[in-house]
């Protein structure tokens, strides 16, 4: 453009809305990271609260069983649940300030592009002060407007002008956003590694305390090691006590099988006789037709499908088939964790021993509600030596057992449901109180680890 004689340079510049369009871009790449980081985060937390939920309900029952005068299997448990749970806690804390040296790794990547924006902006700005102070040393604007020869070129120049001061105010306006935003990354850099030194401290105070219940754990065995003979009585014991009840659980499995060997026979009996009416009218009419000269009657009873399956009634298949798809979905039916896994392990102290478990033991606090963990019938409640209180629930051809419990709130014959209380965990003379619990599928013992949910 021309000034008079003179040549005007004027500096091309973008449009403040191309550079906001890929700033707008920039920040929801970021955006779209830290969303993905916060899933994780979310996850992360809520492992940890979970984690230290279990962490104070077994401290719980550590205090419980830490309570009696002499050192006690119940109290050995507890310890070894409580340093699983601080070496989960642990781990959980090294997972955390590894997603924290992520976090800040996007944070400071997100900085140093904000501040690159930033230079290239206020380089921008400052050339674009620089012509303006150079065009305004050769020319005014009001001359530089009066002085245009059409009306029309007039509009021009003023438009021209007029873009001309809105892209510089655009430029400083994006030059404060961009200064807000670095400062506001610079703060949560900050805080993250704040959080960072909280979390790690916080490693420090679990570690210390893991150690100090390692210290506990091996005083607790040393000094049952010294009572092997009293161990040895104990495992006795429980092992009668063990046979006692596989045997009357036998015996009531056993007695829902011939009960069903009955209605299977029964059944039969019906069908049967069934049959035989209708071959007996087939008969007699045959005869009144022959009396009468007519055609006999040639078609021949048809065969009834049985109405129950394995002898169980149609309620009872439909509640083991339920039962059946309740595989990992079942609820504790007590509060605690599992002190004593199923099946053959060994002596928690004496080495060289191994122990059976019908199902799994649960060691809670004390008088802690026990529930049915699906509906079904009370099938026995009986008081057993070494067990306590036992009820055995039946869900079709399934069977729940909870030993080892008092104050029994239900009776044989009753329907229960889900979740519904049958009695509290008893507490044995060391202050431990575990519940055991068996499932049965027939006369076949079943994990029940592998039908519970996960906690």
């Amino acid at each position: 453009m021309y000034f008079g004689r003179k040549r005007i340079n004027i500096m091309p510049f973008h449009t403040p809305g191309s550079r906001s369009l890929l700033l707008v871009l920039t920040f929801m790449l970021f955006a779209c990271t830290s969303v993905f980081a916060q899933k994780t985060r979310e996850q992360l937390e809520r492992e940890k609260s979970e984690n230290q939920s279990k962490i104070r309900e077994i401290q719980s029952i550590l205090k419980q069983t830490s309570s009696q005068k002499n050192v006690n299997l119940g109290q050995l448990k507890a310890l070894n649940q409580q340093i699983n749970t601080y070496k989960r806690q642990i781990d959980l804390l090294s997972d955390d300030l590894e997603l924290l040296d992520r976090e800040l790794k996007v944070l400071e990547k997100k900085r140093q592009t904000l501040d690159s924006s930033l230079a290239k902006l206020k380089e921008e700005y400052g050339h674009m002060i620089y012509e303006a102070s150079k065009r305004n040393a050769y020319f005014n604007q009001l001359v530089f407007l009066f002085s245009a020869g059409t009306f029309n070129q007039f509009v021009l120049r003023y438009k021209y002008l007029k873009q001309y001061t809105e892209a510089r105010q655009g430029r400083a306006k994006e030059i404060d956003a961009l200064q807000q935003q670095v400062m506001a990354e610079r703060r949560r850099i900050t805080s993250k590694k704040n959080q960072q030194k909280t979390v790690l401290d916080t490693r420090v105070t679990e570690s210390t305390k893991l150690e100090g219940l390692k210290v506990k754990q091996n005083e607790v065995i040393q000094e049952l090691s010294q009572k092997e003979i009293e161990l040895r009585k104990q495992i006795a014991e429980n092992k009668r006590a063990t046979d006692l009840l596989e045997a009357n659980i036998r015996r009531i499995a056993e007695r829902e099988r011939r009960e069903r060997l009955e209605r299977e026979r029964k059944e039969r009996e019906e069908r049967e006789a069934r049959r035989k009416a209708e071959r007996e009218r087939i008969a007699r009419e045959n005869a009144e037709r022959e009396k009468k000269g007519e055609a006999a009657i040639v078609e021949e009873p048809k065969e009834e499908e049985p109405v129950v399956s394995s002898g169980m009634s149609e309620e009872e298949t439909t509640l083991a088939s339920s039962f059946t798809a309740s595989q990992n979905r079942l609820p504790w039916p007590v509060k605690g964790f599992v002190s004593g896994h199923f099946g053959q392990r060994p002596h928690a102290v004496l080495k060289g021993v191994m122990v059976d478990n019908l199902g799994i033991d649960i060691q809670t606090t004390a008088g802690e509600p026990v529930r049915s963990v699906y509906d079904g019938v009370v099938l026995d409640v009986t008081e057993m030596p070494g067990m306590g209180n036992v009820v055995a629930i039946q869900h079709g051809n399934y069977m729940t057992i909870y030993a080892k419990m008092n104050g029994v709130t239900v009776r044989a014959g009753q329907k229960v449901k889900a979740r519904e209380n049958i009695g509290r965990v008893a507490t044995d003379s060391d202050g431990t109180s575990e519940l055991q619990f068996q499932i049965w599928k027939n006369t076949s013992r079943l994990n029940p680890e592998n039908w519970l949910i996960n906690r």
